[in-house]
């Protein structure tokens, strides 16, 4: 879907060039700045202005974005005015003419209803009034109109209905662009739900009865291990963000450690070797800790003796490599592969292939997680996390309240 969208956006800019150089080329000199024939500077002016225009679309049709794109737009057209719109009202005007605002959006039914670009005369009694025209071209996403691109004029014009037209094109497949952003976002949000409800029961129970264990024997401890558990789980279920630090993550994986530790006392020795300088690294929400509670499942549960867990966390030039290894009773590869392609329940691989899946969409399938295991052998897995990824922010530090 991406590639036929970037193809068409190709394909859409020529012609938006030469409606560009039509609309312009008697409004001011040329200044082709050593950039060939007019054409070409052409070319070079509509290159530099939709790359203005589409960032404010990516996020979808608002007033703010619209408002924000409505100017590079007319400029793309050479129009007096222009203006988007969505089904209801004209969410930004730019130009002359902005008493025609009622008047067009009056007009404007047919075309939302049929998805068909229409051009008419508008009515007006000021006689200096330089828009006279106006034409109508929908913005379509998925076959269905979310609004209309609207440019007003002195006069009717075949060259200003087909540039339009190829603008509005243009805006509607940066706002199909906006729409499959979002819903990569929904689907992230649904997994990190789904991640939320896999862990919780398992975790709140095992915590609950460590932590219950201690309330006649040893008040101090069991207050203690309560607070600890009340930290990990408000990290765990906070609403903001989808991204977080390499510190709060790992700040949460100590609480959790703690808890794990009450529980099963010598068993478990845990050692962290953490380079200080890849702490503010951001990266997707609850990615590490399922890894530390698959560690502790397979490491612990599987087997009665001594197990030993090692994160560490290392700087890579560009990139942080974090690396949770334990020494327990490993898994059978082919099994794991199962898993990581979801053709089996993981049962008691607490997270595994969810963590794998948000890590391929947000950084692509280079940075999957890398496993390796085997039955008796424990488990090495391996997490490369890039310092800078556009759309990668870490909502701040969770603080008290």
């Amino acid at each position: 879907m991406s590639g036929f969208l970037a193809g068409l956006c190709v394909a859409i800019l020529p012609l938006l060039a030469a409606g560009f150089w039509l609309g312009r080329r008697t409004a001011r000199p040329q200044t082709l700045g050593g950039l060939g024939t007019p054409v070409e500077h052409a070319t070079f002016e509509t290159l530099h202005t939709a790359s203005l225009a589409a960032p404010p679309l990516r996020a979808g049709l608002t007033e703010e974005t619209a408002r924000k794109s409505a100017r590079r737009l007319r400029s793309l057209l050479g129009t007096d005015a222009l203006c988007l719109t969505d089904q209801k009202q004209v969410l930004a005007w730019d130009g002359v003419g902005g008493h025609h605002r009622t008047e067009i959006m009056e007009r404007l039914a047919g075309p939302l209803e049929t998805g068909r670009g229409e051009a008419f005369p508008l009515t007006c009694a000021a006689p200096d009034c330089p828009v006279r025209w106006a034409v109508v071209a929908p913005l379509t996403v998925d076959d269905r109109v979310h609004g209309a691109l609207v440019a007003c004029a002195p006069r009717e014009s075949a060259v200003l209905v087909r540039a339009a037209g190829e603008v509005a094109r243009w805006v509607s497949v940066q706002l199909e662009l906006a729409d499959l952003d979002q819903s990569r976002t929904r689907l992230i949000e649904a997994e990190i739900k789904a991640l939320r409800a896999q862990i919780s029961p398992h975790f709140i129970f095992n915590s609950l009865a460590v932590i219950a264990s201690f309330v006649r024997t040893d008040p101090e401890r069991a207050r203690e291990l309560l607070l600890e558990f009340a930290d990990f789980t408000r990290y765990s279920f906070r609403r903001h963000g989808d991204f977080t630090t390499l510190a709060d993550e790992l700040h949460a994986i100590d609480h959790y450690l703690a808890l794990v530790r009450a529980r099963f006392g010598d068993r478990l020795s845990v050692t962290l070797q953490i380079a200080p300088e890849v702490l503010p690294v951001a990266l997707p929400f609850l990615c590490l800790q399922p890894l530390v509670e698959n560690a502790i499942k397979h490491g612990l549960e599987g087997k009665a003796e001594k197990c030993h867990l090692q994160i560490t966390a290392q700087d890579a030039g560009a990139e942080a490599l974090v690396v949770i290894e334990d020494d327990g009773a490993g898994m059978d590869p082919v099994l794991l592969r199962r898993i990581l392609a979801g053709e089996v329940s993981p049962s008691g691989g607490i997270g595994l292939s969810n963590v794998d899946d948000r890590l391929r969409q947000v950084y692509g399938d280079a940075y999957g997680l890398v496993i390796e295991t085997a039955v008796g052998a424990g488990m090495r897995i391996t997490a490369r996390l890039p310092k800078y990824q556009p759309g990668v922010h870490s909502a701040g530090r969770l603080t008290d309240g």
